[in-house]
């Protein structure tokens, strides 16, 4: 009886152990936009006049581009479901998993993809919106699932037309409030292959605490003079995470 419970004991004492390593795991904010999918063929605009695949995007990302030509939106947003699902997880992407090992990792996305998801990353939460629901033009707070097409006249529950869970330009973006207080418990604060010039979530990096190590990936450093205690890594997405790994190794 005393060996049974020394076993149980040493159980629970191996436990505790391995559940304080988990809470102490240092908290790791990660905000990626475009330029981190990219390396999956995923096309951006920012990088073509304007233009995201030959579209202007007021013309497809907008309330008004979806009142004045639906079928066009929903043609657009169609293709874009059929390049995501073609796509792969990429370095990045799968590296940026691989740290949840040693960090508690809370990624913050701009991409409407599932690559983070796919890659591993079990924490994500997209400012802009996800490729795979639709929701009602008249409820944003319910979605459904949608692998294939939607076609005009595809009506949700409550009669209304249903259109890509995407956040376009003019429109609230209901999650930066969540992602705010994500970026304010931030121990450590990574931007990935963003310009930071689309806001809400470019002002996201002002709400991690000044004096946290912060590192900012991308093949063109945007500008970030008011930015405290940086590091910048001027090299592609995949390139970038596997040089931020050995950094993180020395902290």
């Amino acid at each position: 009886m005393l060996f049974a419970y020394t076993i149980i004991g040493f159980s629970m004492f191996a436990w505790l152990i391995c559940m304080q390593e988990k809470t102490n795991k240092q908290k790791l904010v990660v905000l990626t936009g475009a330029g981190i999918s990219a390396e999956s063929g995923l096309r951006t605009f920012r990088d073509t006049d304007g233009l995201w695949e030959g579209y202007n995007v007021y013309e497809v990302a907008t309330p008004g581009g979806f009142r004045k030509d639906p079928q066009q939106v929903l043609d657009f947003y169609n293709m874009r479901r059929k390049d995501v699902a073609a796509a792969k997880p990429n370095a990045a992407h799968i590296g940026l998993a691989e740290l949840e090992e040693y960090f508690d990792v809370h990624i913050i996305t701009q991409n409407i993809d599932d690559l983070h998801e796919r890659g591993g990353s079990t924490r994500v939460l997209h400012l802009h919106g996800e490729i795979f629901k639709m929701r009602s033009v008249n409820d944003g707070s319910k979605t459904f699932p949608i692998k294939g097409d939607i076609h005009l006249g595809d009506l949700a529950e409550d009669g209304g037309q249903l259109r890509p869970h995407i956040v376009w330009f003019e429109e609230p973006v209901p999650m930066i409030e969540e992602a705010a207080r994500i970026a304010r418990e931030a121990e450590i604060f990574v931007v990935i292959g963003t310009s930071l010039q689309v806001y809400p979530a470019a002002g996201l990096v002002n709400y991690a605490k000044r004096y946290i190590p912060k590192f900012i990936i991308d093949k063109n450093i945007p500008y970030t003079s008011s930015i405290d205690n940086l590091t910048t890594i001027e090299k592609p997405a995949s390139e970038g995470v596997k040089e931020l790994k050995r950094l993180l190794s020395g902290l």
